[in-house]
């Protein structure tokens, strides 16, 4: 598909590539272009996606807190960076405030520096978050933002993090001129998903037959957006001059649902004897989540196309076929 968006002939670097989104991203270029996986494998989604046996696909294991390894890792004549490395997940951000502080922001920073010595740099992407709008983001652009969050809460590290992220990549358009446009994800799922994410979550536990856990009474709201729009969205900001300086919501705002409906489909789209056990919350959440994609519609040509029924019907059998 590297054709699709014209991305031919080009050399990728690629923090986080060995993710979720990361491999779907180099799946779809790799036919056309020379891809460079920067990843310390927390999240290793590489083992199971078949980019093993891909010759343009490389894989360099380091971290984004080593601004020398990502040097010499990001090769002279590379074209695109994307930058989708970070911490997240709530278990992890309320456990270890600082290392995700650490990673999402001096990991930023490292990244973007290396990136000014590209002489032929075309695009930056950088990978935000739809938890920057706070606890209730319904129908949010993107250029106002007013999150609501509690100083102290340790489940605000990471919102604030990646916001942190996105002044450092918008203050390097507007100083030193670097072509760079951000991102926000708004809940993608899909086929080889790892870590976290409440339908990998769902789906693994409705094949299993096991009981789904949902937190509190299950009424927040999410909108869910599959991963191939999602990656749709990515390569249009990446390719687009349009996008230079700017950030898009990336999402699906028609795929919305509660929670708990959420589960109900998921076990009735799996077949599934699962039942619902109900968990209360220890920590603050987002109570509402949909994002408006205007910018990204008018400027880069963005919609989604899969909805939530067929993208859980897609994931319930990736997940099927690899048990």
């Amino acid at each position: 598909m590297g054709n699709r968006y014209n991305i031919i002939g080009s050399k990728i670097f690629m923090t986080g590539g060995a993710g979720f989104i990361g491999t779907r991203i180099a799946r779809e270029l790799a036919d056309d272009n020379e891809i460079i996986l920067f990843d310390n494998l927390h999240n290793n989604a590489y083992k199971t996606s078949g980019l093993g046996d891909t010759p343009s696909v490389r894989l360099v294991q380091g971290d984004v807190r080593d601004i020398e390894a990502i040097r010499k890792a990001m090769e002279p004549d590379v074209d695109y960076v994307i930058h989708a490395a970070a911490i997240a997940g709530v278990d992890t951000v309320i456990s270890n405030p600082m290392r995700v502080l650490e990673v999402n922001i001096k990991g930023t920073f490292n990244v973007a520096e290396a990136a000014l010595g590209l002489k032929g740099l075309k695009k930056f992407v950088d990978f935000s978050t739809s938890e920057v709008f706070g606890q209730h983001a319904y129908n949010v652009d993107e250029f106002e933002i007013n999150p609501t969050v509690t100083i102290g809460e340790a489940r605000w590290t990471y919102a604030m993090s990646k916001l942190i992220g996105e002044f450092v990549v918008h203050a390097h358009h507007l100083q030193n001129h670097m072509p760079t446009g951000t991102v926000r994800p708004f809940n993608i799922y899909g086929p080889n998903q790892v870590g976290v994410g409440a339908i990998h979550q769902f789906v693994k536990r409705a094949i299993a037959g096991e009981d789904l856990t949902i937190h509190d009474d299950g009424s927040q709201i999410r909108a869910w957006c599959y991963v191939d729009d999602f990656i749709h969205g990515v390569l249009l900001a990446m390719k687009s001059e349009r996008s230079a300086g700017r950030s898009y919501n990336i999402g699906n705002a028609r795929s919305t649902v509660t929670v708990y409906n959420l589960a109900r489909m998921v076990i009735d789209l799996a077949g599934s004897k699962s039942k619902l056990a109900f968990k209360a919350m220890n920590y603050s959440d987002v109570a509402l989540r949909i994002p408006n994609i205007k910018s990204a519609r008018d400027d880069l040509g963005f919609e989604p196309q899969i909805e939530l029924e067929e993208g859980l019907k897609r994931t319930i059998e990736w997940y099927r076929g690899t048990k």
